[in-house]
Formats: C-alpha cells, sequence, structure tokens
C-alpha cells in the first residue's frame, strides 16, 4: 500500500484527497493543510516511487498509469471513504482522471491546478530530447532544464527549487519508470480530452502559465461540466506561487457541491 496520512475533522464528513506530480510528494501540499484542516478530512498520499512510498515498490521494474490510480482508490477503501473531493497539481491531475475513469462516481468534484491535459509539440520535443539524453545525461539536468521551461520566471523562484528538491528525492531509477510511461500517459489524455469527467470540474491555472493555460482555456469551452479560473502573478505550480488564492477558491467551490 502507498504511504498514506489523514487527518480527521471533528464534525465534518466531507473528504478532501490530494494528488501530487510527478517528482513530487505530499510535501507538495503544505501550503494547503492548515487551510484545508478546518473544514474537511483530508487525505494526503504519496505516489507509488515518490516519498515514502518508494521503498515499498522500488524492485519493479516499470509502472502502469492505472495502477497508479488504483493505488489511490485502494487507499480510499482501506480507509472506508466512499467519496472524496481531488485537489492535483501538475501530473497529478491525470492521475485524478485515471482515477475518475477507474472508479466513476467516487469523486464530488475534481480541482486541478496547474493541469496538463494535451502533449502539444513543444510538450512531446521534451520527451523526445529526454528519452533521448536520459542514458547520458545525469537525470537532474533534464529534471531542471524541464523545471526552467515549466517554471521560467525569477519571480516563481520557490516553486522551481521545490520542484528541483523533490525530483532530486525521486532518484534517477523512478525518473525513467515514469519517463516511460509518457505513451501511456499520452494515449489517456487523448481519452481525457473526449471524454469529460464524471464530477463538476474547476481548473485553477496561473497566468503565467504559458505552456498549459491556452490548452485549458480552449478546453473548458467544449466540456461543460468545467470551469477555469486563472491565478494572477502565478506560474504552473499555483498552488505555491499564490497559496491563499488556490486555497480561498478551492474551499468555496468543495462547499458549493458539498453544502
Amino acid at each position: 500500500m502507498i504511504y498514506h496520512k489523514t487527518f480527521r475533522h471533528k464534525n465534518s464528513k466531507t473528504w478532501v484527497v490530494f494528488i501530487h506530480g510527478a517528482g513530487g510528494s505530499n510535501v507538495v501540499w503544505f501550503k494547503q493543510l492548515r487551510d484545508f484542516k478546518k473544514y474537511f478530512n483530508v487525505l494526503l498520499v504519496d505516489l507509488r516511487g515518490h516519498g515514502k512510498s518508494k521503498k515499498e515498490y522500488s524492485k519493479e521494474e516499470t509502472y502502469k498509469f492505472d495502477e497508479i490510480g488504483q493505488d489511490v482508490i485502494q487507499i480510499m477503501d482501506h480507509l472506508q471513504i466512499e467519496k472524496a473531493h481531488f485537489v492535483g497539481i501538475s501530473l497529478g491531475c491525470i492521475v485524478i482522471r485515471a482515477i475518475d475513469k477507474l472508479a466513476p462516481g467516487r469523486a464530488e468534484s475534481i480541482i486541478l491546478g496547474g493541469a496538463i491535459i494535451q502533449f502539444n509539440s513543444k510538450i512531446n520535443s521534451l520527451l523526445g530530447v529526454a528519452k533521448l539524453l536520459n542514458s547520458i545525461l545525469p537525470y537532474m539536468w533534464l529534471y531542471k532544464l524541464n523545471a526552467w521551461i515549466l517554471i521560467p520566471s525569477k519571480k516563481h523562484t520557490q516553486s522551481r527549487k521545490l520542484f528541483i528538491k523533490e525530483a532530486m528525492r525521486l532518484g534517477e531509477k523512478e525518473f525513467k519508470k515514469w519517463l516511460r510511461m509518457s505513451g501511456e500517459i499520452r494515449d489517456n489524455l487523448q481519452e481525457f480530452l473526449i471524454k469529460e469527467a464524471s464530477a463538476p470540474v474547476l481548473y485553477l491555472m496561473g497566468e503565467r502559465d504559458h505552456m498549459f493555460l491556452p490548452m485549458v482555456s480552449n478546453l473548458v469551452k467544449k466540456h461543460l461540466n468545467s470551469k477555469l479560473e486563472v491565478i494572477s502573478n502565478s506560474g504552473h505550480v499555483c498552488n505555491i506561487d499564490q497559496p491563499n488564492v488556490f486555497n480561498e477558491r478551492s474551499i468555496f467551490f468543495i462547499k458549493s457541491i458539498s453544502d
């Protein structure tokens, strides 16, 4: 079972499950925990290969994306959490959509921050270069380059540093496992572009997330069950760049559905 940690509220029956991105851990939610604990039960997880879940899966040579989603469902079943609101950041947003595909109805709502919804030509080029060079260059060189492309602004140095710090903890072996899943992730994204989620979706995107914001803007015009809110003075990792705004809008959205 993947590592997980719960924070139970004395009165609320509502659960919020946080899903970090690739190269992260539950630590990336440190600016959300205090505010969300005031109103909800909170479940934090470390996806397989990440954080404190790393030891459990170190012997596996490859991962399957649906297995990663199933890991979270297994934890929910173990804790007897029938339904929850899901909050994700970056690649964690794709994990949430995979969970919703595997177990439709388990999500009461879905909040996707810095959402990756499509591999455009730039991302495909980056992945191609990464696969070509991963056997030649140290993986951290590739990850740092990726961090600078996704989070280029000097104003978001804290987000970039955390991004890189968590990747160092991930390690080269796990990095390569996730890199090998890029084709499977791409196929999932194609499906998610066509099929809407089973629950209402709120996209929270930083106004400086130039890589992914345009794609999300186009998607919400087609998906009736989704809406987009853009966070000012924020880049890709908007939960860290503007945590107060991220928390306020997320909590309001969850309450509007739970109440």
